[in-house]
């Protein structure tokens, strides 16, 4: 199958959104399939990138390290019409995800859209919530998705807003995967381990506390540094890292010292990619108060990895921590020190059987799996539901794009 994805974000820019994309994108190619990315310009991208086409774009208002495709339709549709592409699937609702929709109808092929982003969790970020209301978001997205043949849904936290939302295509609840490989590592040893503490000021008898996202107000970090003064109260010795950017840092590092826990507390930025899984096994407890998530990509990379989580739960955090081993939710904002601290306290080792059953659940490879299957019902579906008579094709010597990057070369 020929596959074009069309998204606003893509490395070198990191989200949670890239990565899923680029988890998903290799996962179908190694099922033998092509997947083209249709995505944003962007200064830090390498001049030559196999299966990437780059168009047109701008950074996005309030998100500035964000981009935003702002035209390149018919360059779009040349690509994809040599490409033969047979689905295409949108990972955003603006301008990537607008062009797909009318690359697909152009093409008469469906177009399966992934609702990744909580958009309510985000008005604050233009003009302060006072411009656009939360009606504006449900009429926007109704119309968008409304318009897609289906929609993957990365939790039923998803499928309860869209279906509020009165959206009516098919709907289908696929977690995000991960490739567990960059997490389950035995190269990482307990020297390695001990060498990140150190460079983080960490000794071996204390307790280190991850948190790894971006660093934004939705992301509710500033809950559990509240409320680490009660945790240190427990556990004098417990160290809090944040991982991660993001425009809310600084009003977190004026909180520390205004709490007097800057000592306790450290920021560490963005780490490489790379690196990452490097704090989840040096960290003994991974934490999260964030009500935002749609897909928790980062939960899966702490089990993943061995690392027990503590964090606000929702059905998919339930579900997905479906032994106390794994890890625990709590409730509401002000539970987490208590449920952090009650959790500590109990010692529960992480049960290896219970971990590599979640591994399956959480892989990659089941991802790619449902998410083709999807795909493939998606297609069946479009044809049953549009009987218009498909153009017939040219006589005419087709016009050739040079897409020598894009198609994979015959002696592969």
């Amino acid at each position: 199958m020929r596959i074009g994805f069309f998204t606003d974000t893509y490395f070198p820019q990191v989200s949670g959104v890239a990565t899923s994309i680029r988890t998903l994108k290799n996962e179908l190619e190694k099922q033998g399939h092509e997947v083209y990315i249709f995505t944003t310009t962007d200064p830090e991208a390498d001049e030559f990138e196999k299966d990437i086409v780059r168009m047109p774009s701008v950074p996005f208002v309030s998100f500035t390290d964000r981009r935003i495709v702002v035209r390149g339709i018919w360059f779009a549709y040349q690509i994809a019409k040599e490409l033969e592409l047979e689905i295409i699937h949108t990972h955003t609702e603006f301008g990537a995800g607008f062009l797909g929709k009318m690359v697909a109808n152009r093409l008469r092929i469906p177009v399966v859209h992934t609702y990744h982003t909580m958009y309510e969790d985000y008005l604050h970020y233009i003009a302060n919530g006072k411009v656009v209301r939360p009606t504006h978001v449900k009429h926007f997205i109704k119309m968008f998705v409304n318009h897609s043949t289906g929609v993957v849904c990365p939790s039923k936290r998803v499928v309860d807003t869209l279906k509020r939302y009165e959206v009516d295509v098919p709907m289908r609840i696929i977690p995000t995967g991960i490739d567990v490989s960059h997490f389950v590592r035995s190269d990482i040893t307990e020297e390695d381990t001990n060498l990140l503490r150190t460079k983080l000021g960490i000794q071996k008898d204390e307790l280190m506390i991850l948190s790894l996202s971006r660093i934004s107000y939705e992301k509710n970090i500033h809950i559990i540094v509240q409320q680490f003064p009660e945790i240190l109260m427990s556990y004098p010795a417990a160290r809090l890292v944040i991982v991660g950017k993001g425009p809310y840092r600084e009003d977190l590092e004026k909180l520390t010292q205004e709490l007097g826990i800057e000592e306790y507390v450290q920021f560490t930025g963005e780490v490489p990619h790379e690196e990452v899984a490097y704090y989840y096994h040096a960290a003994d407890y991974f934490v999260s108060a964030s009500t935002s998530e749609t897909q928790g990509l980062t939960y899966a990379e702490a089990i993943a990895s061995g690392t027990q989580c503590i964090v606000e739960g929702n059905d998919y955090l339930e579900q997905l921590l479906s032994d106390d081993s794994l890890g625990i939710t709590f409730e509401s904002d002000t539970d987490f020190s208590d449920a952090f601290v009650r959790y500590v306290q109990q010692q529960i080792p992480i049960s290896s059987e219970v971990q590599q059953n979640k591994l399956i659940e959480i892989s990659a490879e089941r991802f790619g799996s449902e998410i083709l299957n999807f795909y493939q019902e998606m297609l069946v579906y479009y044809d049953e539901n549009h009987t218009e008579t498909r153009s017939p094709a040219r006589t005419v010597q087709k016009m050739r794009v040079r897409i020598n990057s894009l198609r994979n070369s015959e002696d592969k």
